[in-house]
């Protein structure tokens, strides 16, 4: 009996951390950073993982922001840390 390899590509981490100013996260700065991103090219039918950021406060819009960006390009987004990561938008078939 052989065994089968599945490939299964990684998920790609997009980082709250990178969207901080001076360790903060200011909104003009957070959406001009956002609008820098290229999604369409970067996450097109990827697995992402937005990672969280337990030392800041992040406010919930900019997880919406990130995401509302990422859905339509994005086959599966997660919220968390890649060992516990939690489903939060998965593309129709």
């Amino acid at each position: 009996m052989s065994e089968t390899t599945v490939k299964t590509p990684k998920a790609l981490t997009l980082d709250i951390m990178d969207f901080l100013d001076n360790g903060m996260l200011r909104e003009k700065t957070f959406r001009e950073k956002v609008a820098a991103i290229d999604w369409a090219s970067e996450y097109k039918d990827a697995k992402v993982i937005v990672a969280g950021c337990d030392r800041v406060p992040i406010p919930t819009w900019a997880y919406l922001v990130l995401v509302a960006h990422l859905a339509p390009h994005a086959k599966r987004i997660f919220w968390g840390e890649p060992c516990s990561a939690v489903p939060v938008y998965v593309r129709p078939s």
